[in-house]
């Protein structure tokens, strides 16, 4: 799981370094990662690691690229996914609680057997 977030932190930050055209860009970038984690701080927003953990259980492939934006008072993660067909598709989760909203493209869900988690031993 912490290699995913490292993998997507790094696609995060060359695509910030490839897409930055100008100081301007750059500034208004340091206000969004600025709002996001003051979100998160308040408790407005889960943590991307935890959206990340609920994708990567729930739909086949593997998160390419995720954003966070804020859509008429709505805190909104926008993540596209590449499964193993190679046809990419996008998800919208409410930031705050995780939910589904709704998708585009081909969406591959993982069965319910395969989403099955082992039992948790008696102590945990």
């Amino acid at each position: 799981m912490m290699r995913l977030f490292r993998r997507v932190s790094a696609l995060f930050t060359l695509l910030l370094l490839l897409a930055l055209p100008s100081s301007l860009a750059a500034a208004q970038d340091r206000r969004d990662h600025e709002r996001a984690r003051a979100a998160l701080e308040a408790g407005q927003i889960r943590p991307l690691t935890d959206i990340l953990a609920e994708v990567e259980r729930r739909y086949r492939g593997r998160v390419i690229e995720a954003d966070l934006e804020r859509d008429d008072g709505q805190w909104l993660y926008e993540l596209k996914i590449l499964p193993p067909n190679g046809r990419v598709f996008t998800i919208e989760m409410d930031a705050a609680t995780g939910q589904f909203l709704r998708g585009r493209g081909p969406i591959q869900e993982r069965p319910a057997s395969e989403t099955a988690q082992p039992p948790r031993p008696a102590g945990r």
